[in-house]
């Protein structure tokens, strides 16, 4: 792993794979951190792909920098983060594969970047995930009280109850990556998820699209999934059965449509 500095804040990021092999870009969800893939790299560079993956502004060990006038950052500026790391890095084409609030930057990616985008691939997110009153109560809560309550409550939304029981150390890894989130740099983010809304641009995304569901995801549900793919120019849809964190809690099946879709 390494830190470099782009778009005026430090970040982490990893490399995994051959030089010179197509890149894919693996962006984090909410609360967690590039870890949240470790599972997923050995069928990924077995692929033939080189992943990078990386902390969003704000998780792990990337700065957390300063609010913006919103009261936290937008999703332009986690977007441009992308093009800015991709850049410093030497990759000015690749494509993206982002999971939840990594999938609102994937849209904005589609919308505002396509011509750095080869395939875009995007999960368990929606054009427009939740409602303004439900994330200022989140922020409320986590500046107030830190992560716990959060960190408890997402257990049952981003596993099932099967999952949970059956996996409970790699539930337990990602508990940990969120009870290790900043508040602050968490509810910077929440602020992002709030703001995002790209049901009006969906037919500016021109790359070829895979959206990956969960079947038991109570966050973003398949009905979310369906109007997007419906939206843009060449969208596809694989409905997994998992919750909210489909690339662990599905990972054969996951790793399986990711690969197809970006080898196809």
């Amino acid at each position: 792993m390494a830190l470099i500095e782009v778009n005026g804040h430090r970040c982490r990021y990893q490399l995994d794979g051959a030089d010179g092999a197509p890149t894919l870009v693996l962006s984090n969800s909410l609360g967690t951190t590039l870890e949240m893939w470790d599972a997923n790299i050995p069928a990924l560079t077995g692929a033939g792909l080189r992943v990078l993956r990386y902390d969003t502004r704000g998780h792990g060990e990337s700065q957390i920098t300063a609010p913006g006038a919103n009261g936290g950052y937008d999703v332009a500026l986690l977007g441009q983060d992308v093009l800015a790391l991709t850049e410093a890095l030497g990759l000015i084409q690749f494509s993206y594969c982002g999971l939840s609030m990594g999938g609102l930057i994937g849209q904005w990616l589609g919308v505002n970047a396509g011509l750095r985008l080869h395939k875009l691939v995007i999960c368990n997110t929606a054009a427009r995930i939740g409602n303004a009153d439900g994330w200022n109560a989140r922020i409320a809560s986590v500046t107030a009280s830190g992560m716990a309550e959060t960190a408890a409550g997402a257990i049952g939304r981003w596993f099932t109850p099967e999952f949970a029981a059956a996996e409970a150390a790699q539930v337990e890894v990602v508990r940990q990556q969120l009870l290790g989130c900043d508040p602050y740099g968490y509810a910077h983010n929440c602020a992002a998820v709030r703001d995002a809304d790209f049901r009006a641009q969906l037919a500016q995304i021109r790359q070829p699209l895979l959206f990956v569901t969960g079947t038991k995801d109570p966050v973003t549900t398949v009905a979310d999934a369906e109007p997007v793919v419906a939206g843009v120019a060449d969208g596809r849809l694989v409905a997994l059965e998992a919750a909210h964190l489909s690339n662990i809690g599905a990972r054969a099946a996951f790793d399986a449509a990711v690969t197809g879709f970006l080898r196809g």
